[in-house]
């Protein structure tokens, strides 16, 4: 298999960047993304030029750091699927292929296809933390929860950050993601005293890092590795809401409405 590569070169945040082209003869259908990556970067250190730079991990598509746009898709042309997970069969033979970093202000270049991301792990940190005692634990069956909560706030917690959606959105929005982190925990009744400061807080820093607005364009959707519904924007803006209505009762952070 032979493919013709467009790969987006940047050595700092200062620098411009371009694309620069190579052609890889021998690749198989069978080789991840990362593995012709891999390649790539064996052919130029052996011409002793300098390898590409791209984040990775597990390569099993649960770390979400293989973030990179694929042919103008956010992980490639697969739904539901990382970069990692994407394979060289989802190519023609001889083939051109276009690789960039995730664009987005939040989420200025480090270097070739490396973003610095931190900006999601400053959202969850606003979060802060669930107060309730974990233990001794209650029989199970003592907090029933409905069956399709369950699943949703499954679903919310399945998010791996990869940052897909923002790539994706026209505006640059992480509102999916700080949804699926504020949904995952405001849903179950672990998550409930610290509900309405939570959701206040993580929308307060998303907005400080300089992520754009949602306008419901759900090309986040449609681009997320994980499938994660655009419904809980909505819920969790229905939740900022009320939090802009209730205030603390005590020291341990009770909300009630006023």
């Amino acid at each position: 298999m032979r493919i013709k590569i467009h790969v987006w070169r940047q050595k700092s945040a200062d620098d411009k960047g371009h694309m620069e082209s190579h052609q890889l003869d021998g690749l198989t259908p069978d080789m991840s993304f990362l593995e012709m990556l891999d390649t790539l970067n064996e052919k130029l250190t052996a011409e002793g030029t300098e390898p590409v730079a791209f984040d990775h991990d597990c390569r099993e598509g649960v770390c979400g750091s293989c973030s990179m746009v694929v042919n103008g898709e956010a992980h490639g042309p697969r739904s539901e699927t990382t970069t990692c997970q994407l394979y060289m069969r989802s190519f023609d033979d001889g083939a051109e292929v276009f690789v960039e970093p995730f664009r987005a202000a939040a989420f200025p270049v480090v270097r070739d296809l490396v973003v610095d991301r931190s900006a999601f792990d400053r959202i969850i940190q606003a979060g802060g933390f669930i107060s309730n005692h974990s233990g001794p634990k209650p029989e199970p069956n003592s907090i029933p929860i409905e069956p399709m909560v369950q699943e949703a706030a499954l679903d919310a917690a399945s998010c791996i950050g990869c940052g897909a959606c923002v790539a994706a959105c026209p505006n640059g929005s992480a509102m999916l993601f700080t949804s699926a982190k504020v949904s995952h925990l405001g849903m179950l009744p672990q998550g409930q005293t610290e509900r309405f400061e939570r959701v206040e807080s993580m929308v307060n820093q998303m907005e400080a890092e300089g992520f754009g607005s949602c306008r419901n364009y759900a090309e986040c959707e449609a681009q997320c590795p994980k499938g994660i519904s655009i419904a809980f924007i909505g819920r969790m803006n229905a939740d900022y809401l009320k939090s802009q209505l209730v205030k603390p009762d005590d020291t341990r952070g009770k909300m009630h409405a006023q």
